[in-house]
């Protein structure tokens, strides 16, 4: 795992063609807005969180948020044990994103 603040993060994603978004907040909290193409995986679901996660590309790097930062750590080092290649975190979470954001 990586951590990587918010122009770290954006730079590398740019960039990055083997790149997954993993958003593992719940539902209510994505309600209220998300980064464009990410995928939601909610943490809290415990084994669920950990079957969905078994269902993707380790190959892939995941770039891993959350509300604050906290859960996508735990999140990241899950992957980690799970043998997936790269993950970052993002530093300060969605409640500090600037970039660009979406709601349904």
């Amino acid at each position: 795992m990586k951590e990587l603040s918010q122009e770290e993060w954006q730079n590398q994603l740019k960039n990055d063609k083997d790149s997954v978004i993993l958003d593992v907040r719940t539902e209510e909290e994505v309600e209220e807005g998300y980064i464009p193409n990410s995928k939601n995986i909610d943490i809290y679901k415990g084994q669920g969180f950990i079957n969905e996660v078994e269902k993707l590309d380790k190959s892939k790097h995941y770039y891993i948020y959350c509300r604050s930062g906290k859960r996508s750590s735990q999140a990241c080092t899950l992957l980690d044990q799970m043998g997936f290649s790269e993950t970052y975190n993002l530093l300060g979470g969605f409640s500090e994103w600037e970039g660009e954001k979406t709601s349904d």
